[in-house]
């Protein structure tokens, strides 16, 4: 009965991190633990609202952002990556933060200080997208939100 129990935990364990797999090596924290950890260190994050496979700029990011390892090194050493899998039921604390960008369930990713406040780019335009994003693109993004974070 134990061995049954202790399986159920380890299963349950393994599909709660399967969420966390994606993108190559991004290692990514759910929105309690990253908030908690982009405090601890002062850094940002980047969260992804994301649905996966069969979305269109799910699967492009995935496949071009998420799996480039120059971008996975950036993101991993400069910020605290958030994923909100979109195909389970939300937290409270997840629908209150798509809430609070407009989401209306849909992919949204956000770039956030460690106070939960939306980074800007240096023309006063709010960091968030719902859509693909160009590898390059994506890099300048992040030089540019590392360097905000600095000031």
């Amino acid at each position: 009965m134990k061995r049954i129990a202790l399986l159920s935990i380890l299963f349950a364990f393994v599909l709660s991190t399967a969420a966390f797999a994606i993108g190559g090596n991004v290692k990514w924290f759910s929105l309690k633990d990253g908030t908690a950890k982009a405090k601890a260190e002062r850094k940002p994050m980047i969260v992804d609202f994301f649905y996966g496979k069969g979305c269109p700029r799910c699967e492009k990011l995935e496949k071009f952002i998420y799996s480039d390892p120059k971008i996975v090194k950036k993101i991993n050493d400069d910020f605290v990556p958030i994923f909100i899998d979109l195909t389970k039921p939300l937290s409270k604390e997840e629908v209150d933060l798509g809430n609070t960008y407009d989401y209306k369930n849909d992919c949204l990713m956000l770039f956030l200080d460690y106070d939960m406040n939306i980074l800007k780019d240096p023309s006063g335009k709010k960091m968030c997208f719902v859509d693909h994003i160009e590898p390059d693109i994506f890099i300048g993004y992040l030089d540019t939100m590392k360097a905000q974070m600095k000031k």
